[in-house]
Order: C-alpha cells, then sequence, then structure tokens
C-alpha cells in the first residue's frame, strides 16, 4: 500500500520514499484514529498527510519523552536542533532527518505557508516551560500553534470547493477541536508530566485546583468538584465542534469523507468520556475497533458516491455537502483515539 501511495503521489526518490515511508509508520504506530481516517484520502494526498503528522509527532515526543520534566536542557537542546534542521528543510526542500525531508517535500509541493511551522515550534517551546493557562483565552492562543496551524496546514493537502481562505476558519476550529478533545482524554498522563491545560478559571470556578486533581489522581479516588469541571471542559470543546464542522461542506468532495470521519471519532472520544463517568484522571478512554469499522464503511461508501458525482458533474454545478452530525447525535460514540 505504501508503494501505491507514493507512485500516486509521484514520489520517485529512493531517499524521498523512504522518509515518507517513515512518517507514514508513526502516525500507524500512534495516530490510530487519524491514521484510520487517512485511509479515506485519494492515495496521491496520503503522503503528504502521513508527513504533517510524523513532523508534529516528532517534536511532540521531544516535549513529553525526552528527560524527566518538562524545561529539561535536553529537551530543549533537542528541540531547537529540529528547529534549526526544520529551517534549513524548508528552504533547501531536503534534509538528511527522514521525518523533515517529507516535510520539506510536502510544504514545498502543496505550497504551505512556512509560518505555521514556525508557529507550531513556537507551542512546542511553550510546553518546555509554561505548565497551566489561566483563563480559555491563554489556552487558546497557545492552542493556535499547537493545532490550528496543523489545520491550515492540511487545507492544501485536502482542497477546496472555493477560496482556501473561506475554510481556514473551519480548518484551524477542528484542529483546536482536536487538540481540547486530547486534553480531556488525557488529564491524568498530562499531570503526571507536570501540566494541566484545563483553564485554572475553569478549574477555580468548581473549587478544584492542581492539588486536588493530584490528590485524586494518586490515590485513585474520584471528587465531585472534578467531575464538574471536566464536564465543563467538554462543553467548550463540543462547542468547538460546532464552530468546526460547516467547514467539511467547503472542501474537496473526495476529501470530505476522510475528515468527517475524523470528526465523528474524535468527537466520540467525548461520549467515551462521558459513559466513563469523568474518570479521565485514572483511565483512557478508547474507540472500540468495531465502532472504528463502522465510521471506516461509512466514509468508503461516501468516497464511493463522491468519486461518482465528481465524474458526473466535472462540468456542472458544485458536489452536495456533506451532511456532519453534532457530536451528540453522532450514534454509538465510544471514543478514543
Amino acid at each position: 500500500m505504501t508503494a501505491r501511495e507514493l507512485d500516486a503521489a509521484g514520489v520517485t526518490d529512493p531517499a524521498l520514499r523512504h522518509a515518507y515511508t517513515h512518517c507514514r509508520r508513526l502516525n500507524a504506530r500512534h495516530g490510530k484514529t487519524y491514521f484510520l481516517a487517512t485511509r479515506l484520502l485519494p492515495a496521491h494526498r496520503r503522503p503528504a498527510v502521513h508527513a504533517l503528522y510524523g513532523f508534529a509527532r516528532w517534536a511532540d515526543d521531544i516535549v513529553d519523552v525526552h528527560g524527566d520534566h518538562p524545561g529539561r536542557p535536553e529537551r530543549a537542546t533537542a528541540l531547537e536542533d529540529l528547529a534549526t534542521s526544520l529551517r534549513h528543510g524548508l528552504a533547501t526542500r531536503g534534509s538528511t532527518e527522514p521525518v523533515v525531508h517529507a516535510l520539506a517535500d510536502t510544504a514545498h509541493r502543496y505550497a504551505i505557508d512556512p509560518r505555521h511551522f514556525h508557529d507550531f515550534m513556537t507551542a512546542m517551546r511553550d510546553d518546555l516551560t509554561v505548565t497551566d493557562y489561566p483563563t480559555y483565552a491563554d489556552l487558546r492562543r497557545y492552542m493556535h500553534g499547537s493545532a490550528a496551524v496543523i489545520g491550515l496546514q492540511m487545507l492544501p493537502v485536502l482542497g477546496t470547493t472555493g477560496p482556501r481562505a473561506e475554510a481556514e476558519p473551519y480548518a484551524a476550529a477542528l484542529g483546536v477541536a482536536f487538540q481540547l478533545t486530547n486534553f480531556l482524554r488525557d488529564v491524568g498522563e498530562d499531570l503526571d508530566r507536570g501540566r494541566v491545560y484545563v483553564p485554572q478559571d475553569m478549574l477555580s470556578a468548581h473549587g478544584v485546583d492542581r492539588e486536588l486533581l493530584r490528590w485524586s489522581r494518586d490515590t485513585g479516588r474520584r471528587d465531585p468538584r472534578v467531575t464538574r469541571a471536566l464536564k465543563a471542559f467538554e462543553a467548550l470543546t463540543r462547542d468547538v465542534y460546532r464552530e468546526a464542522a460547516p467547514g467539511i461542506a467547503l472542501l474537496a468532495p473526495v476529501s470530505r469523507p476522510c475528515i468527517r470521519s475524523a470528526f465523528v471519532l474524535y468527537s466520540g472520544i467525548l461520549d467515551a468520556v462521558a459513559d466513563d463517568g469523568y474518570d479521565v484522571l485514572h483511565r483512557r478512554a478508547v474507540v472500540p475497533r468495531r465502532r472504528r469499522a463502522v465510521v471506516a464503511l461509512d466514509g468508503l461508501a461516501r468516497i464511493v458516491h463522491a468519486r461518482i458525482s465528481h465524474r458526473s458533474t466535472e462540468s456542472g454545478p458544485r458536489a452536495p455537502a456533506v451532511t456532519v452530525p453534532s457530536p451528540q447525535a453522532a450514534p454509538e460514540h465510544k471514543g478514543a483515539a
């Protein structure tokens, strides 16, 4: 399957094929929900998505894996090395680092604004030193670089039915919605890394502070104040999904099934968290394989419809918009990436 994707994308250089293959493996290993949705894209667009994911995953692993706690000098050094490699790669369209090599090629092929990658690196640097956010406005500023720009990077690869600028706010919002979902799912794991992404004012409104979260995590006991705070964070996240949903109809018809599937699966994580009693301090919610299969089959059916419609209306009016269910309305949501 990898060779077919690379052939379809016109990637012939052996080193570049190796770089894209490396990124695909990262996506398959770490981004199960994302990888499944990517399989619904036309083959020639998949390598670019793998490159974008691979780079983001590499940077995130530097921030979260190396060293014992955020701010360790080793992490800062590794992140700056990556930033240097990124600048050189974008300037030359090449790199000895496979992930940067694939990313640089993708950025060139799809004319992705380099600013989006530099904004992302700025957010990664914040994760080395910033351990909490006083307000949602503060968190949203951080998420511009850590999440919104991911949606903006993806947009040229996915394609749009009209001016790209019309779809950009929705793409950015969907990136934010996905990351907020991850923040809710990973509250316990992030706390172990020394970070709390739920805004302080939202926690305080329900009588929660870091010490209470730490107590609950360490003892395995629940507290109703924590549950109320997490419910509020869930409601905020669902609002962002609603903000992002209209943008799916602005994408190229052949790309809509992929993003719709990601939308349904990721928003389903919220349902899994709720079904689990908001017990995210003690265990991670996951989307069952059966649920993923149902969504994938629905996506495949939509791909067939989109391709048939595209062939029959190439010179006619724009293909019909895809109706996207709200997170609450999507059936059988059980959650997990």
